[in-house]
């Protein structure tokens, strides 16, 4: 396995290791020979992994393209939230207190090179913070209350290590990069009852009102205590078995905060933490799905050295999509060449890279759920009136919001939408996802993965009716007793 440090310039990593080459983030991100590696690791010390920087995507197209990134992307917001960070840290509570019990202090401040530190006596609590949060370099830091806890987890940027630490980063990196294996450590997992994550005041919510009853009457007579919690309940979320995220979800949200807390709580999550990682960034799914082969309107993921090119790449009118959009917020289409550079400024201010397509008009769009790998349900959703979307969120009547719907039996969906959309959601995961597909000529592609797909009353459940419910907490349930069973062999 090739083994590849990105850093943001050269100059931030000079060392000289056996077998271990080092590139710039630009060109990893833009330069299509490292798309096509095979097999590499990814060892990511740029300087910032913001949401949305350079790093943040080194890390994101790398797990899009099959490599293995350390850090991952899921590591990069478990650093961010000091709540999960002390979950996550919990299990390893008893050998903090060993460790740092002498210290006379009421902070303390650990820096972790490579697993490592310059004092040995904080060897083992080095190698159990590094394998539980997989980052090259990071800086622990410690407060003393009744007992020593964990304040906060962070990176260390390559070029703020002191220089009299240098010589000992050296030493550990080259012992780490030796390593052939790089596995983290496991979080243990509980067992509790089912929350529904709601957002009363959400203008366009994945489940109205009438379909969240109809899950919470499904659950219960399958044998759950059902409560629906909001943004507030954020530190009750151990009391419970299960979390069913009916809000829409994205990164920088509390909706990722509670699936990624619940997880390492050991709840079952739908959506879980990695496929809200991986759906809710159109950058990640537009490497993931070119890379696998899944049929896409042509697409190229724009940054500012190439976007002179986007007009003869895609003509216009063309796409542009920010890279967290949803329900149809933040995808914009550019009529001319004015329209094209005034968005591309506005957006690429905001993010280090966008997507673009080209403009492929249909009368409807396909969505196909699918859960477990199977098909669950197939729609056609229709464009809003005199819009070339589903949804145009400045039509003059309310009416004119939103275009109609037809939900269609299975033997009426042509195979090639079937078949493409189990193929798109299965590399994803085993949750519950939308698949949003474009039938043109005879052929589909696949526009995006939605991992908190759209489940209303009066839409699509017309054709299951309350079997489409019970079958999303059956699975629920199901996967729930397999870690009773996982934890009760272990």
């Amino acid at each position: 396995m090739r083994k590849i440090v990105v850093v943001d310039y050269p100059k931030d990593w000079e060392t000289k290791i056996e077998d271990v080459e080092v590139v710039d983030a630009q060109t990893y991100l833009t330069d299509a020979t490292y798309t096509d590696i095979k097999n590499a690791r990814i060892f990511n010390l740029c300087r910032s992994y913001k949401y949305q920087s350079a790093g943040y995507y080194v890390s994101l197209l790398a797990e899009a393209r099959g490599h293995k990134p350390i850090p991952s992307v899921t590591t990069m917001q478990d650093l961010k939230t000091p709540t999960i960070a002390r979950a996550i840290t919990m299990e390893i509570n008893d050998l903090v207190q060993k460790s740092l019990g002498r210290l006379k202090s009421k902070t303390f401040t650990l820096s972790i090179y490579f697993g490592q530190n310059v004092a040995e006596k904080y060897e083992k609590l080095c190698k159990q913070l590094h394998d539980l949060f997989q980052a090259p370099l990071l800086r622990a830091q410690f407060v003393f209350k009744d007992e020593w806890v964990l304040q906060s987890i962070s990176p260390i940027p390559v070029t703020d290590v002191p220089d009299n630490h240098k010589r000992y980063m050296t030493k550990f990196a080259k012992a780490y990069f030796a390593r052939h294996r790089f596995a983290g450590a496991r979080i243990s997992r509980k067992v509790y009852d089912l929350a529904i994550l709601v957002d009363p005041e959400e203008k366009a919510p994945p489940s109205n009102e009438r379909a969240i009853q109809n899950f919470v009457e499904a659950a219960e007579q399958q044998g759950f205590y059902t409560e629906l919690i909001t943004k507030d309940d954020y530190r009750r979320l151990a009391e419970f078995d299960a979390l069913f995220i009916r809000e829409t979800t994205s990164v920088n949200h509390h909706t990722y905060k509670f699936s990624r807390k619940a997880f390492a709580d050991g709840l079952v999550v739908i959506d879980d933490p990695t496929s809200i990682l991986r759906c809710t960034n159109k950058v990640y799914l537009a490497e993931l799905l070119t890379k696998a082969k899944v049929p896409v309107p042509k697409t190229m993921i724009i940054h500012k050295d190439n976007r002179e090119q986007v007009e003869a790449e895609l003509g216009l009118p063309c796409v542009l999509k920010k890279p967290d959009s949803s329900f149809s917020q933040g995808v914009v289409k550019a009529k001319d060449r004015k329209g094209l550079e005034k968005q591309l400024d506005e957006m690429l201010a905001d993010s280090e890279l966008i997507i673009g397509q080209e403009f492929t008009p249909t009368d409807f769009d396909w969505r196909i759920g699918v859960l477990d790998k199977q098909p669950l349900y197939a729609c056609k959703y229709f464009m809003a009136k005199d819009h070339w979307q589903i949804y145009n969120w400045n039509g003059k009547k309310k009416q004119d919001e939103e275009g109609d719907d037809e939900v269609v039996p299975f033997e009426d969906v042509p195979f090639h939408v079937l078949h493409t959309a189990l193929k798109a959601a299965n590399l994803i995961g085993d949750g519950l996802y939308g698949v949003d597909i474009k039938e043109i000529d005879g052929k589909a592609y696949v526009i995006e993965v939605n991992d908190n797909p759209s489940i209303d009353s009066g839409c699509e459940d017309k054709i299951l009716k309350k079997e489409l419910y019970a079958a999303i907490i059956k699975s629920i349930k199901r996967r729930i007793d397999n870690h009773k069973n996982i934890r009760t062999d272990g």
